[in-house]
């Protein structure tokens, strides 16, 4: 059987050129409650910010469900290609294929298996299962299904062979049961054609509530380019994330890359709230989303705004940085980075 690597695929650094972006449209579920409900009307429009945003940079397309295009286009206005689709949920980053580019100007993707976040209770995923593939075909990429249990939250690459992993995603007895690191990474690799994975060992402590994914990297850790990984600290002693992210600072230091790099590692420091409603919150800069010539940051009306922003324009000095209010979008459960799957141009 094939696979991308073998056939001269390989997944782009998520700064490289886009064809357009995909994100999927929030839903009466679970998560957002019925149609007609403030969550909902909220949710929406946090998505059509987002989405707004990215639309200063580039193409978009939103898949909207069976009904819904009309009154999705009310609040994005016209500049967006809309498609509907059966949809349990409306996080494209997780449910949304992950695009590869080969020679001749191939486009590729990978459809990984899709299970609710590891079969969580609350979850349905029978719609959201079969997205991958429907964008394949949209998107006119070749499909490569795998049968590893996924999502595109849980990676995070340098375009150089390097893949961040999270022991609680992709070894999750909830996603891949029985599969050893060794064998994930073999996955991963012919998939994504990287050659090195980097473990971490969990992520932050929020992540592992009711709507969390237990442990993805892109709220932790990701590549601002090769050899440079930028990851979110918590100078708060009493906050359970302090131990974490000072594990996680401390192995990626440690860490080499595919090329045999010794990591630079630049701390982003979290935003100061870290309770709401008495619930505790990962709020994390590190799930932004790098577009066209921008950076759409996560913002939250918090004084580590401002500070966040500049860090991010110092080190992708050509991009416009633009930030957007993603606490609704981390109340249901992740931010602008879950929301968002790049195309790349080919």
């Amino acid at each position: 059987m094939n696979t991308p690597a073998a056939d001269g695929f390989r997944m782009p650094p998520e700064w490289a050129r886009h064809e357009r972006t995909w994100m999927a449209w929030p839903g009466p579920n679970f998560t957002f409650g019925e149609e007609g409900g403030d969550a909902l009307a909220e949710a929406r429009g946090a998505w059509a910010a987002v989405a707004r945003a990215v639309r200063g940079f580039e193409p978009v397309t939103v898949v909207t469900g069976p009904g819904q295009a009309e009154s999705a286009r009310a609040l994005l206005g016209p500049a967006f290609d809309l498609v509907e689709r059966p949809l349990n949920d409306a996080w494209m980053r997780d449910i949304g294929p992950t695009f590869l580019t080969g020679e001749n100007r191939r486009l590729a993707a990978v459809d990984w298996v899709f299970n609710g976040w590891g079969a969580q209770e609350w979850a349905r995923w029978d719609r959201d299962e079969k997205i991958a593939e429907q964008i394949c075909d949209l998107a006119g990429a070749r499909r490569y299904a795998t049968r590893l249990v996924n999502e595109g939250g849980g990676i995070h690459i340098d375009g150089e062979g390097t893949v961040l992993l999270t022991e609680t995603v992709q070894l999750d007895p909830g996603r891949n049961p029985g599969r050893t690191a060794g064998e994930v990474e073999a996955e991963i690799h012919a998939h994504l054609g990287t050659t090195k994975a980097i473990w971490l060992p969990r992520g932050l402590a929020a992540d592992y509530g009711t709507f969390g994914t237990r442990g993805h990297v892109d709220i932790v850790a990701a590549f601002a380019r090769p050899g440079v990984v930028l990851v979110h600290t918590q100078p708060d002693h009493d906050h359970p994330d302090h131990a974490i992210c000072n594990e996680i600072t401390k192995l990626l230091r440690a860490s080499t890359d595919a090329r045999g790099r010794r990591l630079e590692v630049v701390e982003v420091p979290a935003p100061t709230v870290i309770e709401e409603d008495g619930e505790l919150v990962d709020y994390s800069y590190i799930n932004h989303y790098l577009c066209n010539d921008g950076v759409v940051l996560c913002a939250f009306d918090d004084p580590q705004d401002e500070e966040a922003a500049a860090t991010f324009r110092r080190l992708f000095p050509g991009r416009t940085v633009k930030p957007v209010d993603a606490r609704t979008i981390f109340a249901a459960g992740g931010g602008i980075h879950c929301i968002t799957q790049q195309q790349p141009k080919v």
